[in-house]
């Protein structure tokens, strides 16, 4: 009996040493793989195009106070992300007046993303875009992407100090950062410039963290601002503040908007609508809705009657203001 007992056990810890060995073999072949997936991955980041100059050729180089006025065109403009994709832009042609708020507006994969990234130059770009009259191709990419703030979807902060955040180039006095921040209604909320933003911001709130990069914009004081759907995750009330801050201080701007809500766009003075990559309309808000075969009749009946019948009458107001002797005669 002990004999058999013995044999058993045996067997038991030669089966145990056995599957602990194929368990180490397996660790080893995963960490393997691991290594050579990163190393493969290194060598692929490594053969990526760069991107072209980022300063501006002599000769080329915009004046300081470029652009003076904020006036955007499209001509003929198609956007590719690498050269064996089809294009994800097919064909822009459109004109943006100075001090316009533009809201761009389109299903899921229309394009409305793909447009910011043709303005600051992300992508491969055929044809044109000008701002003020200059080809933003023939400018180093740092100074057309300085000229132009955007507040993103998803607010940006680094590991650092508050200033940092604000004015990563120290290139502004404290006033002006206190000013800005005074702004955003967060200046009783920070004790000190200096004090520190963790990891992705996350001893701010949403709500604090998009004001903050709002804060930054305001400070920059470019012509041209972007708001890729800026207040699509902020409570109601931050949401009011930086719709009413950006009416407010971006007043003398051209403000194009990736609409989140119809709402916000609603009294703007032309709205953009995409879908597949193109225009398929473009003026503004109250006039598309003339058209009930329309894309952004369609857009705004989906929202239900109740919503509906309140986005027509904000068109109709802000078109009122804006174009009242039209208005007038239409009314006639």
């Amino acid at each position: 009996m002990w004999r058999e007992y013995w044999n058993t056990s045996r067997k038991t810890r030669n089966r145990d040493r056995n599957l602990n060995q194929v368990s180490n073999e397996t660790r080893n072949q995963d960490q393997n793989l691991n290594q050579v997936s990163n190393e493969m991955r290194i060598l692929k980041y490594i053969k990526i195009d760069k991107e072209s100059g980022p300063e501006s050729e002599p000769g080329k180089k915009p004046l300081p106070s470029w652009p003076p006025k904020g006036e955007i065109q499209f001509i003929n403009t198609n956007m590719r992300y690498s050269s064996c994709d089809p294009p994800v832009l097919r064909e822009l042609t459109f004109n943006i007046e100075p001090a316009w708020k533009v809201g761009i507006v389109g299903r899921t994969g229309a394009g409305k993303s793909s447009l910011i990234s043709a303005l600051f130059r992300l992508a491969n770009l055929e044809g044109s875009i000008m701002i003020d009259q200059v080809d933003t191709q023939t400018v180093g990419l740092n100074d057309l992407r300085s000229r132009i703030s955007i507040i993103p979807q998803e607010p940006v902060l680094f590991s650092a100090s508050l200033r940092d955040n604000l004015d990563p180039f120290n290139s502004y006095k404290d006033d002006s950062l206190w000013n800005a921040l005074e702004e955003v209604e967060l200046k009783e909320a920070v004790s000190t410039l200096e004090m520190p933003v963790n990891v992705g911001g996350n001893n701010f709130s949403s709500g604090q963290r998009q004001l903050v990069c709002l804060a930054r914009a305001i400070l920059r004081n470019n012509k041209i601002l972007v708001l890729d759907e800026a207040t699509a995750n902020v409570d109601p009330q931050t949401d009011a503040l930086i719709q009413s801050t950006i009416r407010r201080k971006f007043a003398d701007c051209t403000v194009l908007t990736i609409a989140h809500r119809l709402n916000t766009i609603m009294d703007s003075d032309r709205v953009l609508v995409m879908d597949a990559g193109t225009m398929v309309e473009f003026g503004h808000p109250y006039l598309l809705l003339q058209n009930s075969e329309g894309y952004f009749y369609k857009m705004v009946e989906e929202t239900g009657s109740s919503m509906a019948e309140q986005l027509h009458q904000i068109a109709k107001q802000a078109y009122t203001m804006s174009e009242p002797e039209t208005a007038e005669r239409e009314s006639l």
